[in-house]
């Protein structure tokens, strides 16, 4: 009976400790969904409740507006969210970091927060530069991986966010639809946070072959690529008002917990440490929220005068004065610039009768450069149409897909054939070539594929690849085309020659430099028999066939870009390589060979 009563002493003397628990809420982003929040870190707020007598945790998932207004309505005490978050909520509420969470996947690091531009694999999108005038999606406008990383990326660069993409739609969470959008073709890309293409990949959702990182890098001890610079992981922060031993307590419990800790297994972390620096999000979010505020030049004016008025005075008196000498020089001008304007018209006509005499003199040579260029493409188009015929003899039920990709092809060939006859005509009529923006890796896909009929039928095989990060140039698309598939052609003849023997191979290599793209076609063939001067001379060939035509344009073509062309045999191995050299978009400094 005594020990009854003790026991039940016991319990009514414990009961008050139980009642008076306090029950605090820690908001946490819901990046895959709010039940997926809640049971990643409802085990760690087990272990709070556990570690901090009197208290009971518990998970407040929401977005980044759900997680403001939470706790402006004072709903949640503690939060677990990105450092971008945090500033943004610093500036309105007094919040202190307690600890940074070091991630799990990636061997404890404490900057593990970046963003991923993903495409489509089977997509012409190579660069970030390719994406103008396209439309993206993203999970907020305030997500540090999902946006503002890629914005801050964007600047650095030279490029305005706001005015860049066609179009920017923001789906908030869950991460899944971001890349669901990007492979049923609604968008041409997505700005996920790091790792949500390998997640979504992990749980099969998705295909890691249909889709591709843009400026991919992979920093060391990672297992996903991301597409710009890391920042700090997420915190754990604490607002004011909460009482001191409470924060102080957390914060011992988040230093102590262990690695193997199923709390820090399902949360995905390997502990805790002191809170990192956040001056690279700092650095962000200032170039973010610059506004380029232009002074008031007139007030500035106005202010200068009020207070010295007799330099004011002055320095209108002087103006006055500039304005009636600059009329008088004007006027004096305008009287003898008179029979410079005639000797001028007398010149200009004279110069037009120069030029049609040049261009007569020239038809011979242009003729015969418009037989040479548009043998190619007639060629194929052959080549092309009696495929088509074999097949058709061939087989007795015809297979519509294969039928229509020849006929593709021919027409393909065909739009060649008059872009050359254009070409020609507008060398014979004197016009400027037709300069915009040109990709080097979309030139010579397209360079391949006109080819890609020949390369089969002789068992040529074809590498590519590049150095550095693309950018586009400012070029003649049609003409340098025409000197790929020139240089390209050459090679493909010499490796087809009755004296090589051996597997052919060709080689197109890219080096993108700070001004400027060298662009290589090296071959294992038996290379060049003459110097490299020899060749560019006009109806110079050492084909049986040959006008000797081909290196000339090329030449001609690359110079009208200001660029450099060189071929030589190469010095280590068999074979020859070409090079062009060619400025990038908007550069002023000369090619350098």
């Amino acid at each position: 009976m005594v020990r009854a009563l003790i026991g039940l002493l016991m319990l009514l003397m414990a009961l008050p400790v139980f009642a008076d628990k306090r029950d605090l809420y820690v908001g946490v982003l819901g990046n895959w969904g709010y039940q997926q929040a809640i049971e990643r870190w409802s085990p760690l707020m087990q272990y709070l409740s556990e570690q901090v007598p009197g208290t009971q945790f518990h998970v407040y998932p929401g977005e980044f507006e759900e997680l403001n207004r939470a706790m402006a309505s004072g709903k949640i005490q503690f939060i677990v969210t990105n450092p971008g978050q945090y500033l943004f909520l610093s500036n309105q509420y007094p919040l202190s970091w307690l600890a940074t969470m070091r991630s799990r996947r990636h061997n404890g690091a404490t900057s593990a927060i970046g963003s991923a531009i993903i495409v489509r694999a089977d997509s012409d999108y190579r660069t970030l530069y390719d994406l103008k005038g396209k439309s993206i999606v993203a999970s907020g406008p305030h997500a540090l991986g999902g946006y503002q990383a890629t914005v801050g990326l964007m600047q650095k660069r030279g490029m305005d966010p706001q005015h860049f993409f066609k179009q920017i739609k923001f789906l908030g969470f869950p991460l899944d639809p971001l890349l669901y959008q990007v492979r049923d073709g609604n968008v041409d890309a997505a700005i996920t946070p790091l790792c949500t293409l390998e997640d979504m990949v992990a749980k099969g959702v998705i295909n890691e072959k249909d889709f591709r990182v843009l400026n991919p890098s992979r920093p060391a001890g990672f297992d996903c690529q991301c597409s710009t610079k890391l920042y700090p992981n997420w915190s754990f922060a604490v607002i004011e008002g909460v009482d001191t031993q409470i924060t102080k307590q957390v914060t011992q419990a988040l230093m102590g917990i262990s690695a193997e800790h199923p709390a820090a297994i399902k949360a995905q972390f390997m502990g805790w440490t002191s809170p990192v620096s956040q001056l690279g999000v700092i650095q962000l979010f200032s170039e973010l929220q610059v506004e380029s505020s232009k002074p008031n030049y007139w007030s500035v004016i106005l202010g200068w005068l009020g207070e010295n008025r007799y330099w004011g005075v002055f320095a209108i008196l002087l103006f006055v004065v500039a304005t009636i000498y600059h009329l008088w020089i004007e006027y004096r001008f305008h009287q003898k610039s008179e029979s410079l304007v005639e000797s001028e018209r007398q010149l200009k006509r004279q110069e037009v009768a120069l030029e049609k005499l040049q261009s007569t003199a020239i038809i011979g040579e242009i003729g015969a450069g418009l037989a040479h260029e548009i043998n190619q493409p007639i060629a194929a188009i052959t080549s092309y149409s009696e495929g088509a015929k074999m097949r058709l003899q061939r087989q007795q039920q015809l297979d519509i897909p294969d039928i229509l990709l020849l006929l593709d092809k021919i027409h393909s060939q065909s739009k060649r054939a008059g872009e050359v006859v254009h070409r020609i005509r507008s060398l014979l009529k004197r016009r400027e070539a037709v300069m915009e923006d040109v990709n080097i890796l979309t030139l010579v896909d397209e360079s391949l594929s006109l080819l890609k009929l020949e390369l089969e039928q002789r068992d040529i095989q074809i590498k590519t690849h590049f150095k550095g990060e693309p950018f586009f140039i400012t070029g003649d698309r049609v003409g340098l085309l025409q000197v790929l598939i020139n240089l390209i052609k050459n090679s493909v003849d010499a490796l087809s020659d009755a004296e090589f023997k051996g597997k052919g191979m060709i080689e197109i290599g890219m080096h993108f430099k700070a001004e400027q793209v060298d662009l290589s076609i090296k071959d294992n063939g038996p290379g060049l028999s003459e110097e490299f001067a020899t060749l560019l001379a006009t109806f110079y060939t050492t084909k049986a066939n040959g006008l000797g035509l081909g290196l000339a344009i090329c030449q001609e073509v690359v110079n009208e870009h200001e660029g450099v062309l060189l071929l030589a045999n190469n010095t280590d191995e068999r074979g020859c390589k070409a090079q062009i050299s060619l400025k990038k978009r908007g550069s002023q400094s000369p090619v350098v060979a």
